[in-house]
């Protein structure tokens, strides 16, 4: 079907199909609770369900709403016309073979996984063979605007014309920006644009657990600036969210795996020629990796540090210049140098690059591009050694967390994942803050 078509068809039934369709959500964590308060303040009919026994404790809490809460999926699958699994990568296949044979029929189904392969194989087993598959997954986390953020609609399985025009229908009230992918493609993507990025924040939140250090506590020796500031403020986003958001992506999409091992060798790589002394070595696989990823760039840059400046969690007074350029960068340099070992050109998918991605991408770029700044930061990477600890502890976290998703352990990632939750625990609320602020300011500088 034409966009023409599409967008003609839905202009023409949305308000039909709000009055007869009733959409099901199977499982209430954060994302599945923004759909459903989304869906249903745009006037469509909601029901949702979570573990049958959370549901007198969920019906309290929801009785206000305007979706409705029942007690199990079978009850939201048997009478709705669009079920969305909203539950762990690691749970889909379980849930789904519980729930799947339930299903009204004739009804679409579809799931929110960040790893499309395990969740489509899952459908394709145990959903009866009349259900028409179309999945999604809205590329950014709970805490961030939907409006203008990618969403990738999958249409596996249409067996009716008007299908495919009802899932759109429904997901306009997002205002997101519509990517069409097949679950290939989808998981392909979703690995070059977040395991290394969710990878390095990992590491920094981990570094900083196991040296017992509160980066915002730094002291003006170390230059805090806008470099240190999106690495505290994202590490710390990540760390306030639910473990599972990330390990799914991590353990399950197997091109993840290839990419997160890739950047702890690359970290690994590169801080051994911190210690070595190596500079000239040093040089040339930066130069080397800067030419790859960025020798073609043209226009403005994504972001700049000065602008990063004042989203600090500091209380400490910082450098007057308020950029970071005594440090060794080593994070941002092993990013871009997985990058050209893995052949990913990070500019390849932008529309389909969550928040988190789009601003790493603009950190390195300005490191990478800004010719004195990433000469600054190769001379102190060999001469200076006073920061050779932190960069020590980052390269052990950044192997460790490939280590936790190479053994496919859900549980050891969460325990893992857990334990840094919990030491900078306090700080989630002004650290949620900050971010967004940062993030707002970020995202509407690029456009």
């Amino acid at each position: 079907m034409s966009a023409v078509m599409t967008n003609g068809l839905i202009d023409d039934k949305l308000e039909e199909w709000k009055e007869t369709k009733i959409i099901g959500i199977i499982g209430l964590g954060d994302m599945g609770l923004l759909y459903a308060e989304m869906f249903s303040q745009a006037g469509w009919k909601v029901v949702c369900c979570d573990r049958p026994e959370k549901y007198d404790m969920l019906l309290k809490k929801y009785q206000g709403a305007k979706f409705t809460v029942l007690k199990d999926g079978h009850l939201v699958s048997r009478i709705s016309d669009y079920i969305i699994y909203s539950v762990e990568t690691e749970n889909i296949k379980t849930i789904v073979s519980k729930y799947g044979p339930s299903t009204k029929l004739g009804a679409i189904v579809g799931g929110q996984t960040s790893c499309k392969n395990y969740e489509i194989k899952a459908f394709e087993e145990f959903l009866p063979t009349d259900v028409d598959i179309i999945s999604v997954h809205s590329l950014h986390g709970p805490k961030v605007n939907t409006e203008g953020q990618p969403l990738v609609i999958i249409d596996h399985r249409s067996s009716r014309s008007d299908s495919y025009p009802f899932v759109r229908a429904l997901l306009s009230c997002l205002k997101s920006k519509i990517v069409d992918l097949t679950y290939e493609e989808h998981d392909t993507i979703t690995a070059d644009t977040q395991a290394v990025t969710h990878a390095a924040f990992l590491s920094m939140g981990l570094a900083w657990f196991k040296r017992r250090t509160y980066p915002w506590s730094i002291g003006v020796g170390q230059c805090n600036g806008g470099f240190e500031n999106v690495k505290v403020n994202i590490s710390l986003r990540i760390y306030s969210n639910k473990w599972h958001v990330y390990a799914g992506l991590a353990i399950s999409n197997p091109a993840a795996h290839k990419q997160i091992m890739q950047y702890a060798q690359s970290t690994t790589d590169i801080f051994t020629l911190f210690i070595e002394g190596k500079k000239a070595e040093l040089k040339s696989r930066v130069m080397e990796a800067k030419e790859c990823i960025f020798g073609n760039h043209s226009g403005p840059l994504l972001l700049e540090d000065a602008m990063l400046a004042n989203y600090s969690l500091s209380r400490q007074e910082i450098c007057e210049d308020k950029i970071a350029r005594c440090n060794s960068h080593l994070s941002l340099l092993a990013i871009v140098d997985s990058w050209h070992k893995l052949g990913v050109n990070p500019y390849d998918h932008m529309i389909c690059s969550t928040p988190l991605f789009r601003i790493f991408v603009g950190v390195t770029e300005y490191l990478f591009m800004d010719s004195g700044l990433l000469e600054q930061t190769i001379n102190t990477a060999i001469e200076e050694d006073w920061f050779r600890a932190d960069d020590l502890e980052f390269v052990i976290a950044a192997r460790t967390w490939s280590q936790i998703v190479s053994s496919g352990c859900f549980e050891l990632y969460k325990t893992q994942f857990e334990e840094v939750q919990k030491f900078f625990e306090p700080m989630f609320p002004e650290a949620t803050k900050v971010g967004n602020d940062m993030i707002k300011m970020i995202l509407k500088n690029q456009g």
